[in-house]
Order: structure tokens, then sequence, then C-alpha cells
């Protein structure tokens, strides 16, 4: 069976992309790889932040939404994104940044039994900073040396994900049965399942809460994508996905990866997203995200496309 190498990345929606771009990169330090548009609407953009390629494990993605109402918040719902850090000093370094620019943050705690530090960007999504201490990550993860964060305290890629649901026994069963996850503790309420046993690049943390739904708005998650190794491989997940019961929405060629949908019992939006072939099939390296770039089926409707959204810088 082949397994899950970790997470690919992870999407979510904002109202304004400026603001957007200015906390990921100018606060976070993360390089924006791609600025592009929702291929199932153009009308709206969709930014990657990550390391020097986007490599898998790094991407965070954003829809802007300028319409969007405010989030609601709730259970079954994608309620908090792990960012890996080497070191306590890197924490300790963040959260004397996060004073002086004056973001949203606790203190430094314990979470997923890693030393942690909780913040939230300006739309009021949920992070945590957490120490790595100095374990491996992925050989594709690459530190992006132009970022204005210190090499030794930069974000390296993304860690544990937190999904927030009624029923923690279907989605542990998801992940166990379907995935091959494997449990790597368990409390209460709570359960952290690895899809590299020992890793924290791939880990899900299921909290089980009642009462009501999420309602989604700006600084909500809208799914999280796991990695998968090429089209060979997502085919043949698809027909697992399948024979074990699920419904798979989609299967489809985002150019940069290929990727399929699929909902788990409690509603999460779950992708798998094949590594390659990656944000350099259309840029190189160094221009990577400094202009809108288009798949090849929307590059005829390129003027259309631009007209319709509002410059980010």
């Amino acid at each position: 069976m082949n397994k899950i190498a970790g997470h690919h990345h992870i999407s979510m929606i904002t109202k304004n992309g400026q603001q957007n771009n200015q906390f990921y990169q100018k606060v976070l330090g993360l390089r924006r790889v791609k600025k592009t548009v929702n291929q199932d609407d153009p009308s709206m953009y969709h930014l990657f932040y990550g390391d020097l390629t986007g490599s898998a494990g790094t991407e965070l993605s954003f829809f802007e939404i300028p319409m969007v109402g405010r989030t609601k918040r709730g259970t079954n719902a994608i309620t908090r994104i792990g960012l890996l850090v080497p070191s306590y000093e890197s924490l300790l370094y963040w959260k004397r940044r996060f004073e002086l620019l004056d973001v949203q943050h606790g203190e430094l705690t314990m979470y997923a039994g890693r030393e942690a530090l909780h913040f939230e960007d300006y739309e009021g999504l949920r992070l945590v900073l957490l120490n790595n201490n100095g374990e491996k990550v992925p050989a594709n993860w690459q530190s992006w040396d132009d970022s204005m964060i210190i090499a030794e305290h930069r974000i390296l890629g993304m860690g544990a994900v937190e999904i927030t649901v009624q029923s923690l026994d279907s989605l542990a069963n998801t992940l166990e049965k379907l995935f091959g996850y494997e449990l790597a503790s368990h409390k209460a309420n709570e359960a952290v399942y690895q899809s590299v046993q020992g890793q924290s690049f791939g880990e899900i943390v299921i909290v089980e809460k009642n009462g009501q739904k999420e309602k989604p708005g700006k600084g909500s998650v809208h799914h999280v994508a796991i990695r998968v190794k090429d089209g060979e491989e997502l085919r043949e997940w698809h027909r697992r996905i399948q024979d074990f019961g699920f419904e798979v929405m989609k299967i489809t060629d985002r150019y940069y990866f290929e990727s399929l949908y699929f909902r788990e019992e409690n509603g999460i939006l779950f992708e798998l997203a094949t590594d390659g072939p990656g944000f350099t099939i259309d840029s190189t390296i160094e221009s990577l995200g400094k202009e809108l770039d288009l798949p090849p089926f929307l590059e005829d409707r390129r003027l259309e496309i631009e007209a319709k959204l509002e410059p980010i810088e």
C-alpha cells in the first residue's frame, strides 16, 4: 500500500489580497511563489506562499473573496494550522516579532506534544508555531534566502493541522484504515495521527467537539491537501477512496499538480495532490510569484481576467 508522504498544501479564504500578501510575506517572511486565479472561478486571486519553490508541504494558499463575511467558529471544520520553526529560541524570536508588529498571539505553551506559540493573522485565521527541535524535515523543502527572517528562525513548512469534528472515531477510521496514518497520542476528546511515524510534517490533530457547525468566512480554512507521488498513484487512491465508500467529487489537472477531492463523514473536504510538476512549470525560480500566471486553458482570457482583479502591489 502506498503511504501518504505528508501535507501538500492547505487553502484558506481571505477578504483582502493586499493585506494577506503583506502579512504572509512581510510579517511571516514566506515567499509568494504563485500569483494566479481560482481555476473554477477566475474572477478571484489564488495566492500561494511557501519556501523557495513552494515545495509540497510548505504551501499556504488563499482564495480572495472580497464579498465574504466573517467566520462563525464551530465544529466540523479545519481549525488550526501548525507551522514548524527550528528551535525553542525561534519561538522566542517570533514572540518578540509579534509583539513589535502587533500580531495577536498567546504565551509559549505546548501543543500536540511540542513547544508552541499560538497566533492569528489579521482575519482571525488560527495558526501555531511549533518547535521542530532539529528533527528531520522532507528533503524537498528548500529555504528562501531572500526572506527578511534570519535563517535560523525561518518557518520551515507545515506541521500539525487541527481538525475539529463531531465524530472523532469516523475521521480517525478514515485516516487509519484508508490512508494508513498511525496513532501517535490519544487523550479524552483529542487524538494525534501521523502519516509518517514520529514526524510532525504530516500530523493531523483531531479534536472532538459537539455544537454548531462552523460557518466559513474570512480567515477560515477551505480544505487540506495531502501528498501523493504522481498521477498513477492518484488514480490508485481514487479507486481506494471509492471502494472505502466515499464519493470522489472530482479528479482534475490543476496544471501545477493533479488532484482529487472528497468529503469524509463529518463533511471535511480533503484534496489529494501530486508532488509535481510544481510551480516552476511556467516560471523560473527567480521569477516565481512576481507576475500573474495562468494555466494554458485560461491564457486566452488573460485580458478579461486581469481587468477584474485589483492590483495586489
